[in-house]
C-alpha cells in the first residue's frame, strides 16, 4: 500500500521535522542558492534571447521560459533533499538511530518524501515570485500548476530516496545525478518546447517522464501545452506510483539500510 498509515504514538512526526530542519536551517545554501542561480539563467536568456523568439505563436520567449526554469529548481531541490540525507547518514554512521525506533518503512518513506516536497515547493515558490518581479506572467490554470508542481516534487522525492538507498558513496550519488537526473532535467524541455525539435527527437521526448511534468506545470500558466494536460497527468501520476511501490518494496525488505 502507498498510502500513509500511522500508528498512535508513531516517531513520523519527529522524523519528518528533522528532515524540514535540515535543509531549513541552511537555507542560504538549500533556497536561496538555488534562486540566484536561476536569475543568473533568466537573465542571460533574457538578454540573447528576447525579442527574438516566440512560442505558441504569441508567447515572448522569456516569459515561456519561466515556469521551466521554476519546475527545473522544484525538481533538483526535491531530489537533493531525502538523497543527500541518506548519503550522509549512511557514511556518518547515524543511519542506525532511524531504525532503532519503532517506526515502520511507511513512516520512514513518507517523512522523507513530505519533506523534499516541502523543500521542493518553497524553492519553486520563491523562484516564481521573484520572477514574476521581472516577467509578465499570467496564471490561466493555477489548480493545474499546483497539481504538477507537487506530482513532480512526488516524484523526484522518491528517485531521491531510491539514489539515497541505492548509493553507498557520494560519487555513487553524483554518478546518478549527473548521468540520468540532470540529463532528464535538461532534455525535457526547459529552455523550448518540443515542437521546435525533429521527429526523431520529439520521439525521444515522450519517453522522457519529466517532459511530462514540465509540459503540464506549463499548461498552467498559459492554458497551451505541447500534449494534452490529462495525458501528462496520468503519466505523472502512474510514473509517481510505480516509483513509490518499488521504493517500498525496497524499504520494507531494507535494502541497505539494515547492514
Amino acid at each position: 500500500m502507498i498510502t500513509p498509515q500511522f500508528d498512535a504514538g508513531s516517531g513520523f512526526p519527529t522524523l519528518l521535522r528533522k528532515e524540514v530542519l535540515r535543509f531549513w536551517k541552511v537555507g542560504l545554501q538549500t533556497i536561496v542558492a538555488p534562486l540566484v542561480t536561476v536569475l543568473l539563467y533568466l537573465a542571460v536568456f533574457a538578454q540573447v534571447l528576447e525579442g527574438r523568439l516566440q512560442v505558441y505563436g504569441t508567447i515572448p520567449y522569456t516569459t515561456f521560459l519561466v515556469p521551466g526554469l521554476v519546475m527545473m529548481s522544484i525538481l533538483q531541490n526535491a531530489f537533493s533533499n531525502p538523497s543527500s540525507s541518506l548519503i550522509q547518514s549512511r557514511i556518518t554512521g547515524n543511519l542506525v538511530f532511524m531504525l532503532l525506533p519503532p517506526l515502520s518503512h511507511r513512516e520512514i518513506f513518507w517523512a522523507y518524501v513530505l519533506a523534499a516536497v516541502l523543500r521542493g515547493l518553497i524553492v519553486g515558490l520563491c523562484v516564481g515570485l521573484v520572477a514574476m518581479a521581472f516577467v509578465d506572467l499570467p496564471l490561466a490554470r493555477p489548480l493545474w500548476m499546483v497539481i504538477f508542481a507537487v506530482l513532480a516534487c512526488g516524484i523526484m522525492a522518491v528517485l531521491g530516496l531510491l539514489a539515497g538507498l541505492v548509493s553507498e558513496k557520494f560519487d555513487q550519488l553524483a554518478a546518478f545525478q549527473n548521468f540520468l537526473i540532470m540529463p532528464a532535467t535538461f532534455l525535457s524541455g526547459v529552455f523550448f518546447s518540443i515542437h521546435t525539435l525533429p521527429p526523431f527527437w520529439q520521439s525521444v521526448s515522450h519517453w522522457n517522464p519529466i517532459f511530462y511534468t514540465i509540459d503540464g506545470f506549463r499548461y498552467g500558466f498559459f492554458a497551451q501545452s505541447d500534449v494534452s494536460p490529462w495525458h501528462s497527468l496520468g503519466v505523472t501520476a502512474g510514473v509517481f506510483f510505480v516509483l513509490s511501490a518499488l521504493t517500498l518494496r525496497l524499504m520494507a525488505r531494507g535494502y541497505k539500510l539494515r547492514y
